[in-house]
């Protein structure tokens, strides 16, 4: 039964940090494509059909 308490400990604390890395990549890749975006949007005026 210690076993299974182990592996459950475990299990819940390895999803909990990939949970958290996970919310801090969305973030930083959130971050980049508001920026590049705005970049985008700023540089449309230079182009010339």
């Amino acid at each position: 039964m210690e076993k299974l308490y182990g592996k459950l400990n475990s299990v819940g604390v390895s999803s909990l940090v990939m949970g958290i890395l996970t919310v801090i990549f969305a973030i930083g890749v959130g971050t980049v494509m508001i920026i590049n975006g705005g970049r985008l949007l700023a540089g449309k005026k230079d182009i010339i059909f």
